[in-house]
């Protein structure tokens, strides 16, 4: 970075210049080609004629030829032309030049892309740019862009022949040559802060301490090398007593140990005497028991020397080094470095062996035996065997297996199974799991209908290749079996779905006809005198579900007995006009009678039909006289008071007339009594005994064995039928209020039908798969556990029976015990004897002094099998992988030499008796002569009794952790038919909850929980609560119909009566008002003929304003009316007049005019005639009146009897047109949940002033009706969340610790929807696991390096392996318990197997100069710029430091060392410049590392803040100081005067000035005073406030609006002066000046008037 900063900043002046020298050189450089040119020229001209002429050549062409590959032609254009650029004659060039026109070539077919290809080279280094412009940024922010360059070659793919590019080229273009790439910034060495200063390294006199520093990161892309890593400083000590040693004892390496030359010659003299011995001792023994022992013993040493053939065991000896050295490192004579004990210099040892192993076996068999397209390959494995075990080497054993993927092949290999989902039939639809918690239908499951929830079974099955055989194995009653689930992949099949069961409708009829006349049953068959009167009614809605048909309508026919019955009759349709009798023009006479010939239906026959029935005769009237008494017409008959007559009730009807104008005093007929103007006929005189048909139920579907050609395959109601049954039912005759009565009282033609065919459903029997495969025992031999072990096999209803079929046999799930499994072979490794302790050779140990023959140091070996646990043999391969590391194969030993002190073994230790504080003791004794010794009996040196504490039995428990989440005691729910319901699996109610406990002993280390009499955890009762729906109140009675004509809505309404809490169904959307009520509108329609306005015939009219006749003159005639309920027999019941309209009243009392008795007297007015539409005031309506007496002479004459009227939109005319209502709420049957519904809308005919009427109305215009009343519609059914079951709980997240959890999942195997009960948050629960003390081997502490009996040079450091106890948690130290907790722990310490503790080190002698330890691996460090990481990998660092123990040994020092490594999980961090706060004029200032670690390096030097901010000169002026701006500054209180060079002259005492305030009179003060330029001015509490003006600036110049302030002054000054001049006119000597140092001051106004 640096060079790169000195290079842009110093250009050369030629690279100032380059711009200029390129326009030179292209300036230049045509003149120098055409200087050389003509030099050339010459100089050929020397020799012969000048070359004027050229030969030139065109590209290749394509390469042409009939076969492919490298027998084509290729051809190019040739042409002479000359040195200017034309083309001339070929002869004008030479021939002998002349370049080829055509040359062989390489032709590419399609078929070479197969064996050709570009072969792509690494990319090399990155290459800088040599730019255009020389300039270079001052600092590198990215780094440089460069290139880098690969090869590329077009190759033949087999033979990794280079071909020509163009062949490559033909199928795909060349890959790019070259690409950019980046250069990054030059990264510097980045090292750690110094460590504290090192001991001192002598104890006296003087010495070195050393600090030293780790590489944090290494130089990087040409960054400038690592500092030193090392600082040294002399150090002094107290004065030294004795003379320092120059001379130190330094023991070289152990040289490679060595066998004796001569050792095989001796172990083979020492064979043949051996075996000369046994002869002799064979031949001397004689018992042939002893000979059986010997022979036995001889085998076992022989069958141990076999099984150790893998050990092949050499002890030798190897040897070392001992030199005396000098501070220098020079070495000296032994005789300088003078001790009692000089260190061996040889030792027994083991000769290193490698391990052997034998050639690989054979490959086995592919594990996959089948063919199988999604996972094709299978494993095969190959193995070997080791021969020779590694002795004394550092190398493991290779591996002895090896495994890759194959493939089955060849013609025999099946394809593997495949596995797929079956799933069984789908169970009946069920509605009550819908049912919400409250609802009162739960307990009666038969009547509900609507949307339901059915479920099945999912289960695993193996494929068959024939996909219809699972089809035909159904109605072969032979499925697939069942296997494990794990074996099905993919999707599983939904086991619950929605389904819908048909709701019955209700069967609905009409209201009941008129009773018709008295007829025969029959009337094709008149048959004596007894008839019947009939009243009927039809179906309006038919039923459907149940058991169907219209069985469950009530009777739709009626029959009264009655005599004298008929056929047809004639019916009265009206009456013709009276005609007088005799011709005469008025008086008594007849009216004729319209007739109809009717039906008993009342329907319009032919007349022929009539001629028995009595023709109605005509009938008497009065057609008045001019002076007679007017009646009027009859009114028509009353409707029948009683619809039967009996003992109590006789029908009775009544008709009325009323005098329309009274008789003539002289001659006319008198008008009759008031009796005579009302009739009464008897009606309805049938008596009151009405008797129908009753039907029953129809019965069973019963088969019919009679029929048997029945298509056998039919389908009615969705159900395949077998076969036709029969049906028959009870049909009995009932009379009304009475009951059952014998057959005759019915018409027995009417009579309903008994019996009817019917269709049965096919029988279907129980399916069951056959048994899935019995679960595998547990393997061949149990470790410890020794439960009964079972097994089962289950299988699957896959069809239930219906319909009468076979019922299901035999249990779906069986279990057996296990056969006992043996127990588990294990193994152990035998050690057998020690030999002989093996000494170094004599001929090497004679030269040491000191050294005895056949005594000292040497190591003995032994020798190892492998067994079973029982005693018996085992292969040595079954104890490498069982039983655990290999104990040792040789040990030190020694043979005592006659000075050696002897002891016995260590007996072993005393039992303990258990109480805390007890000792256990171990005992040892002398043998042989060492009891003399005195030595030997020194208990300090040599003791004899070792004691140690008793391990302590006192325990106490703690709980530990969080309680774990509510749990409900685990127990199978038992399920009918394997089929689960919602609410059928318990999920609220008590439960427990558990917290771990631990156990510590009195040291507070973690033992196991049994230790305190603990199961492992606290129980504590919870409740999980259950969940509660939402409670409404039941619906509400519907509301009268808002409309009593025509369409309106009914309202029915349910009410919250409590709110859903812990998770129950949620209440339905409530009415936003109250929130508190559901409603369900529904339209429903009023018939407007339903009440009627019934009235009498009009009063007489009463004469109010009499004429001056009698009897007659205008007044006033009054009628009664009434409302009336209408029925299909006319009006019946007289109701409150609020039900009929009152708009449509008629009235009840109107004015009339009474006709004097001559007078002409007409009719009443006949009904208005019909407006045309559309209304238009243009058209007009009528009536008209007759006369009914003609006048007397001179009585008045009769008036014009007809009245018109415009006709007026809504006043007497209407329009009329259809409204259909808006659709209902989807309407569900009463005993649905959920599912299909109807909504439904209602027709209206409406009158154009809007309101509703009658429909015949709009039925009489005809107006099209094409809208659809009903349609379709779903209500969502509230299905609630249903789970799974709980898994079991999983293994123990820790297999130790405290901090371990068992987790069980559920999952959701039904989503809830609509109002259904959503599912619980709660899909895991966990548990803890109990409590268990994690074991480990830990290695303890290096111990320092041993130089065994000298000062330096090769020693050893030990440390051991201890078995430590702690709970898991990272802040928990180890702490160390017996080997024995560890027993059952694999001893891996860093990640190996082979426990490490002993190792050689070097000691360095005094005065050495050495390398450190290698210090940690740094963290992982990526290349970033601005946290964006480059590319190019992490990288990691550790480095070794030099240490000096004497200077003058510094040119002896190894260069310091610096390793790196690269990694994965690199971080990018960034290094910025931190500074403390200033002390005075100084502060520190370092660089720091992103994630807070102090270094040097990484921050640029340019950036690097200021340590240092000292005034220049010195502010040694009185109340000054050295600002931030490093200029001098005055004290707060004081101002500046500056000198003439602007630097500070003197500070000047700012005076105080008061200025009262107006809020205080009392003189609260204000200062004004030159400011501290470093301080901002602070307002203290209380009403007086200090003010400070700044006159000066910081560069500690007068500010310019202190100039204009004393322009102002001055000014004003003068002014003053010249007033008191003018006053005074006494001329005054001008004041003196003041010191012209002092800068003038002004202060502030701040308005106060008192100023």
């Amino acid at each position: 970075m640096g060079l790169q900063t000195r290079r842009s900043a110093s250009p050369s002046p030629g690279a100032a210049a380059g711009p200029r020298r390129g326009v030179l050189q292209q300036l230049l450089l045509p003149l120098l080609l055409m200087r050389l040119g003509a030099c050339g020229a010459a100089a050929q001209g020397e020799a012969g004629a000048p070359t004027l002429y050229l030969w030139k050549t065109g590209p290749w062409g394509r390469c042409m030829g009939d076969e492919c590959g490298p027998g084509g032609i290729q051809t190019r254009a040739v042409w002479c032309a000359h040195v200017e650029g034309w083309t001339t004659l070929h002869t004008n060039c030479k021939q002998p030049e002349r370049p080829d026109n055509q040359q062989n070539c390489f032709k590419v077919c399609d078929w070479h892309k197969e064996l050709y290809d570009w072969r792509l080279g690494p990319w090399n280094q990155c290459q800088p740019v040599i730019s255009k412009s020389l300039e270079r940024p001052l600092t590198c922010i990215k780094g440089e862009e460069g290139i880098q360059v690969r090869e590329i070659t077009c190759i033949q793919k087999g033979k990794d022949i280079p071909a020509e590019d163009s062949i490559c080229e033909y199928f795909e273009p060349k890959p790019l040559l070259e690409q950019a790439c980046l250069i990054p910034c030059q990264q510097d060495c980045i090292v750690s802060e110094f460590s504290a200063w090192s001991e001192c390294s002598k104890t006296c006199g003087s010495g070195l301490q050393h600090r030293t520093r780790h590489v944090v990161a290494p130089p990087q892309f040409g960054g400038s090398g690592c500092p030193n890593l090392t600082e040294f400083q002399v150090c002094q000590s107290g004065p030294c007593e004795a003379e320092e040693s120059m001379y130190s004892l330094h023991v070289g390496p152990w040289s490679a140990c060595s066998v004796p030359h001569s050792r095989q010659v001796r172990q083979a003299r020492r064979r043949g005497k051996n075996k000369e011995r046994e002869k002799d001792r064979g031949k001397g023994v004689k018992d042939p028991e002893a000979r059986e022992l010997i022979k036995k013993k001889r085998n076992r040493n022989r069958q141990n020397r076999q099984e150790n053939k893998y050990w092949d065991i050499q002890i030798g000896y190897q040897t070392r080094e001992v030199m005396c050295t000098n501070k220098t490192g020079k070495a000296a004579d032994l005789s300088f470095c003078q001790q009692e004990k000089l260190p061996m210099t040889f030792q027994a040892c083991v000769v290193a062996k490698e391990c052997q192993v034998s050639e690989w076996s054979e490959w086995s068999l592919c594990s996959k035996t089948c063919r199988d397209m999604a996972s094709p390959k299978g494993t095969r494995i190959r193995s070997r065997t080791i021969r020779q075990f590694p002795i004394g080497s550092e190398k493991e054993c290779p591996e002895l297996e090896e495994q890759e993927p194959c493939v089955s092949q060849g013609d025999g290999v099946t394809p593997c199974p495949t596995y797929g989902w079956r799933t069984t039939e789908w169970t009946e639809c069920r509605v009550d799991p819908l049912l919400s918690q409250q609802d009162k239908r739960r307990g009666n499951h038969t009547a509900l209908c609507g949307g339901g929830v059915q479920t099945r079974e999912v289960y695993c099955v193996q494929a068959s290749e024939d996909p219809l055989a699972h089809v035909n194995a159904r109605t072969d009653a032979e499925a697939s079996k069942p296997v494990d689930l794990k074996l099905c992949t993919g999707l599983v099949p939904n086991t619950t779905q929605l389904c819908h069961i048909p709701c019955p409708t209700e069967c609905e009829v009409s209201s009941w006809s008129a009773w018709g006349p008295c007829t025969y049953e029959n009337c094709n068959d008149q048959q004596g005198k007894k008839g019947f009167k009939l009243r009927k009614r039809l179906i309006t809605n038919e039923p459907t579900g149940g058991s169907g048909g219209t069985g469950n309508c009530p009777h739709l026919l009626e029959a009264i007995p009655c005599e004298e019955p008929s056929c047809y009759d004639w019916k009265a349709v009206g009456l013709g006009d009276c005609e007088p009798d005799n011709g005469r023009e008025c008086g008594p006479g007849t009216q004729v009678q319209e007739v109809v010939c009717i039906n008993s239906d009342g329907e319009g026959v032919d007349r022929q039909l009539c001629r028995d029935a009595i023709f109605p005769i005509p009938v008497a009237c009065d057609a008045p006289c001019p002076k007679d008494c007017v009646l009027s017409m009859w009114s028509a008959w009353s409707s029948c008071s009683h619809t039967c007559s009996g003992k109590t009730t006789e029908g009775k009807q009544i008709r009325a007339r009323s005098i329309l104008a009274y008789a003539g005093e002289e001659g006319g007929a008198p008008c009759p009594n008031s009796s005579v103007l009302q009739e009464v006929r008897s009606c309805n005189e049938h008596p009151c005994t009405v008797y129908h048909w009753q039907t029953g139920p129809w019965g069973q579907c019963i088969e019919d064995t009679s029929v048997s050609s029945f298509n056998t395959t039919t389908t009615w109601n969705g159900e395949a039928s077998c076969s036709v049954g029969m049906q028959t039912r009870k049909v009995i005759c009932v009379r009304v209020n009475v009951g059952q009565v014998g057959p005759k009282k019915c018409p027995e033609s009417l009579r309903p039908e008994t019996v009817r065919p019917c269709l049965l459903p096919c029988r279907k029997d129980c399916v069951v798969s056959p048994y899935s495969d019995w679960t595998p025992c547990p393997s061949s031999c149990a470790e410890g556990d020794f439960g009964i072990r079972k097994q089962s096999r289950h299988r699957v209803i896959i069809q239930l029976p219906a319909n009468g079929g076979r019922d299901c046999t035999g249990p779906l799930y069986e279990e057996k015990a296990c056969e006992a499994p043996q127990v588990c072979q294990t193994y152990r490794w035998k050690t057998h004897k020690w030999r002989r302790c093996q000494l170094v050779p004599w001929s090497v140990q004679q030269d040491s002094p000191g050294a005895q023959e056949g005594c000292g140091p040497g190591r003995q070996a032994r020798a190892i099998t492998c067994r079973k646990q029982d005693g018996g043999q085992a292969g040595i391969h079954e104890c490498l992988r069982h039983a655990g590391p290999l104990p040792a194969f040789t040990q030190a030993c020694q043979t005592p030499c006659q000075d050696d002190c002897q002891f016995t073994s260590w007996s072993k230790f005393s039992s303990c008796n258990g109480d805390c504080g007890a000792v256990r003791t171990r005992k040892r004794s002398i043998v042989g002569k060492s009891k003399k010794k005195e030595k030997c009996k020194n208990s300090h040196l040599y003791p004899l009794i070792e004691t140690q504490y008793c391990p302590c039995d006192k325990y106490n428990a703690q709980p530990v952790g969080n309680w774990s989440d509510c749990i409900l005691p685990e127990g199978k729910v038992e399920v009918l038919l394997g089929m689960k319901v919602q609410g059928d699996i318990k999920e609220c109610g008590q439960g427990y909850r558990y917290q771990a406990m631990a156990c510590y002993d009195q040291n507070g280390r973690l033992v196991e929980t049994s230790r305190c009499n603990s199961h492992g955890y606290i129980e504590e009762a919870c409740i999980i609560p259950c969940p509660s729906d939402c409670k409404l109140s039941e619906w509400s009675s519907w509301s009268r119909c808002s409309k009593s004509c025509g369409s309106g809505v009914k309202v029915r309404s349910k009410w919250l009566r409590e709110k859903p809490y812990n998770g129950g169904r949620p209440c339905p959307k409530l009415d936003h008002v109250n929130q508190a009520q559901v409603y369900e509108v529904v339209p429903c329609h009023s018939d407007c003929s339903q009440y009627i306005w019934v009235t009498e015939p009009w009063s007489v009219c009463k004469v109010t304003f009499v004429n001056t006749r009698e009897n007659c003159g205008e007044g006033v005639q009054t009628r009664k009316v009434r409302c009336m309920q209408n029925t299909a027999d006319g009006p019946s019941d007289h109701v409150e007049d609020y039900l009929c309209d009152p708009e449509e009243m008629p009235l009840g009392s109107r004015e009339c005019k009474l006709p004097c008795p001559e007078d002409c007297v007409i009719s009443e007015w006949g009904p208005w005639t019909r407006c045309t539409l559309p209304c238009n005031q243009s058209s007009f309506r009528q009536r008209s009146a007759y006369p009914i007496r003609q006048p007397a002479d001179e009585g008045k004459s009769c008036p014009d009897a007809v009245e018109k009227e415009p006709c007026h939109l809504n006043r007497n005319c209407y329009h009329y047109d259809y409204n259909v209502t808006d659709w209902s709420t989807c309407q569900l049957s009463e005993k649905a949940v959920c599912g299909n519904g109807i909504k439904t809308r209602m027709l209206d005919c409406v009158r154009s002033d809007g309101k509703s009427v009658d429909l015949k109305y709009c039925e009489e215009l005809g107006l099209e009706k094409n809208w659809q009343m009903n349609t379709s519609c779903t209500v969502e059914c509230p299905v609630n969340c249903q789970l799974s079951d709980w898994s079991p709980w999983s293994e123990c997240s820790q297999t130790c610790g405290l901090t371990g959890k068992m987790m069980r999942r559920r999952t959701v195997t039904q989503p809830f929807q609509g109002d259904g009960r959503p599912c619980p948050a709660l899909m895991e629960q966990s548990k803890p696991c109990p409590v268990k003390p994690c074991y480990q081997w830990q290695y303890g502490h290096w111990s320092p390096c041993q130089v065994q009996d000298a000062q330096c040079g090769e020693g050893t450091r030990t440390r051991n392996i201890s078995c430590v106890v702690s709970d898991g948690s990272t802040d928990d130290f180890s702490k160390v318990v017996d080997e024995e907790f560890c027993a059952d722990t694999e001893p891996i310490l860093d990640g190996n197997k082979k426990a490490v503790l002993e190792e050689t080190c070097t000691q360095p002698c005094p005065g050495d100069c050495y390398l450190k330890e290698w210090s940690w691996w740094s963290l992982c460090q990526l290349t970033c710029v601005n946290g964006e990481d480059l590319g190019f990998g992490g990288i990691q660092v550790r480095s070794r430091a030099v240490i000096i123990q004497e200077l003058e040994n510094q040119h002896l020092c190894p260069e310091q060392m610096l390793e790196t490594k690269s990694c994965d999980d690199g971080q990018c961090y960034e290094y910025k410049w931190m500074a403390s706060a200033w002390k005075g004029s100084s502060r520190t200032v370092w660089c720091q590392r992103s994630d807070g670690v102090n270094v040097t390096g990484g921050c640029l030097v340019v950036h690097q803040p200021d340590t240092d901010r000292s005034c220049s000169p010195p502010c040694n002026q009185p109340h000054s100081y050295c600002s931030e701006t490093r200029t001098c500054s005055c004290e707060e209180g004081y101002t500046e005067v500056m000198s003439s060079d602007g630097t500070l002259d003197q500070c000047t005492f700012i005076p105080v000035v008061v200025i009262p305030t107006v809020e205080d009179k009392k003189g609260d003060v204000k200062t004004s005073r030159a400011v501290h330029p470093t301080q901002s001015p602070n307002n203290p509490a209380g009403r007086g406030r200090t003010w400070f003006l700044q006159p000066f600036g910081p560069d500690g110049r007068l500010k310019t609006w202190v100039y204009g302030v004393g322009a102002g002054a001055f000014v004003l000054l003068i002014f003053i002066i010249s007033m008191i001049y003018l006053a005074c006119k006494k001329p005054k000597k001008p004041q003196r000046r003041q010191n012209n140092r002092l800068k003038p001051l002004t202060l502030a106004y701040d308005g106060d008037a008192d100023m």
